[in-house]
């Protein structure tokens, strides 16, 4: 386990330095790679060789510019023909054009390319990928018969080459074929461990969770250097004070502190969570190397996309949100470029659309939840999640009977009091959208309009409680197990439930129309309670922000430099921009025609 926990830490670094940088390094080495080594052979290991020697550049081709995340209406197509043992790729129209290929615009050589294969009979099998050469490594031309090219400037990232390609009968290797799902014979005929087509296209598009499993911890490097920016500019930034002549760092307000504070918990706790469950992915992973085919195995799969489905959009909009808090707790130099929280802003947003769109894929997670519900309630199968992330779900009808029982700000300080209101929560929202479910299924004409109807105001909000409540349950395991060193708990335990507190916060309309809060109590001593522990935790951000924070090298912004001369390295940074002291090109042409309103 040891050499994929280095590699996270490499790519982050990478990533806190450039994620252009990072991305492409990731699409090339991990998830090219991966797509290859989960989805193919034996066969495909000189591919394997030349992407970890850095031979070839590559990627993965699955969107269309028609199509995203509707894998099954890939219209690019594989025809295998016998004679040559050749496939022969084509892209019927532009729309059926491969889009969004990061690393494909100007650099990638070869790709995993998702097309619909079909045997010499005409017979379609459905979605496969096949290793395709996009582009000879020597000279990075296109190879015979593929167009490829740039999609151009983005809103961010743009140091990834984000492409197109499209192929007009493109012949490769019978080989080329990644075969773990499917294969073609010596004679030309399919085969397949599959006989369901679903488990089949289920099979061959369960490489791409690690995109999704890799863009939370992406999201969270990208969380903690806002939070490090905003925290050590707010803590030297003085306006203001009880006297005229004493002004006070801004962190002392408890505005600030409120603003600031409950995303460093969030950042602890979402990175807790995207480490240990970067591990579970390379459990689940090995299990797919040496090919158990468990029960077990099986269950890990699904939980797994569950989580990672909703952890995603819950981690790419927690950063997305307090990137932009950040920016304007740093007021005016917040907005300067040079100290960078714009372009952490900008290169963050794209995780919120990457990999699936944020609110699409929560659906996934709620289906998997209402799946298990009805398990519970109609077979009487009891949850055993691998990870244990729906096991209170067991006591669903117990759960729902609880109400809150806090009557001060201080006993809500304890983070057993917003977990055991998440699983109400979680429990509460899974009935109603199942009653809500069923109601539109008695109404609407095909079950694709009843789950269509069932999103707002239910299943999405299951999703989201439901990933919150996981990742508040592993932080707290975390803060209370005993390998946690001692001396840290105490802070730790505080950020757990400050960000308990805080997500559930979000919630409250929620909690008062199921019934767990009565009366205005609840409401009020939730809010005393955050803002106290944001206070008690004030004295120990910036050190809690040193231990997260980059060198100054990488976080490479002057506001926030660990020696605390905010107006010192401003000044110094200003003053080496590049002409900052130069007159413009066109200032002849300034001061010589009269300006335009004179003439009015």
């Amino acid at each position: 386990m040891e050499k994929p926990q280095k590699l996270l830490v490499l790519i982050n670094s990478l990533g806190m330095y450039d994620w252009s940088l990072a991305a492409k390094f990731f699409l090339n080495t991990q998830v090219f790679a991966g797509a290859v080594g989960n989805g193919g052979s034996e066969r495909h290991q000189n591919f394997l060789n030349q992407t970890r020697n850095m031979e070839v550049g590559s990627n993965i081709c699955n969107n269309q510019m028609s199509h995203g995340s509707n894998t099954k209406a890939i219209r690019t197509v594989a025809h295998f023909d016998a004679s040559t043992k050749e496939f022969i790729l084509n892209s019927p129209d532009f729309e059926a054009a491969k889009f969004w290929v990061g690393n494909m615009g100007k650099t990638a050589t070869h790709a995993v390319v998702y097309a619909q294969l079909y045997t010499s009979d005409g017979q379609c099998h459905g979605l496969h990928s096949f290793v395709v050469q996009i582009r000879d490594p020597k000279t990075l031309l296109p190879m015979p018969g593929v167009m490829v090219g740039d999609i151009g400037k983005k809103l961010g990232q743009n140091g990834i080459d984000n492409g197109f390609a499209m192929f007009y009968n493109v012949r490769i290797p019978q080989e080329n074929l990644l075969n773990s799902t499917g294969d073609i014979s010596p004679s030309g005929k399919y085969t397949s461990r599959y006989k369901d087509p679903k488990q089949r296209l289920g099979a061959s598009l369960g490489t791409l969770s690690s995109g999704r499993v890799s863009i939370i911890g992406m999201t969270v490097v990208n969380l903690k250097l806002v939070v490090s920016i905003a925290i050590r500019f707010s803590a030297t930034r003085r306006q203001f004070g009880p006297t005229e002549k004493e002004e006070i760092p801004v962190l002392e307000y408890q505005l600030q502190q409120w603003r600031l504070i409950p995303y460093l918990a969030a950042a602890y706790a979402l990175d807790y969570f995207s480490k240990s469950f970067f591990m579970n992915l390379i459990e689940l992973q090995i299990g797919i190397l040496m090919k158990d085919r468990s029960p077990r195995q099986a269950e890990l799969g699904k939980e797994i996309h569950a989580l990672s489905c909703a952890g995603k959009p819950l981690a790419s909009w927690t950063a997305q949100h307090g990137a932009q808090e950040c920016r304007e707790a740093c007021g005016g130099h917040g907005f300067l470029a040079i100290n960078r929280l714009g372009d952490i802003r900008n290169d963050n947003d794209p995780n919120c659309t990457y990999e699936g769109d944020n609110n699409v894929l929560l659906q996934q997670t709620s289906n998997y939840l209402l799946g298990l519900f009805h398990s519970i309630r109609e077979d009487n199968i009891p949850c055993e999640s691998p990870l244990g992330s729906t096991h209170f779900l067991n006591d669903f009808k117990t759960i729902l009977s609880h109400k809150f029982t806090a009557r001060t700000a201080r006993e809500c300080l304890d983070c057993t009091v917003p977990l055991a209101a998440y699983k109400w929560l979680v429990c509460y929202l899974l009935r109603e959208s199942n009653q809500k479910l069923q109601q539109e299924r008695q109404k609407a004409t095909n079950d694709f309009d009843a789950r269509n109807n069932s999103q707002v105001y239910y299943c999405r909000s299951l999703a989201l409680a439901f990933i919150e409540h996981t990742i508040l349950q592993r932080y707290y395991d975390y803060t209370h197990d005993t390998s946690t060193p001692a001396s840290l708990q105490p802070v730790l335990r505080k950020l757990c439930t400050l960000y308990g507190l805080w997500s559930l916060s979000k919630h409250m309309a929620v909690l008062y129309q199921g019934g767990y809060f009565t009366g205005e109590l609840p409401g009020k001593i939730i809010q005393d309670a955050v803002l106290e522990l944001c206070a008690e935790l004030k004295d120990d951000a910036v050190s809690l922000v040193d231990a997260i924070a980059p060198p100054d090298f990488i976080l490479n912004s002057p506001i926030a430099k660990a020696d605390g001369e905010l107006y010192k390295n401003l000044w110094s940074a200003v003053l080496q921009g590049e002409k900052v002291l130069e007159r413009p090109s066109w200032w002849a042409e300034f001061c010589t025609k009269k300006p335009l309103i004179a003439k009015l």
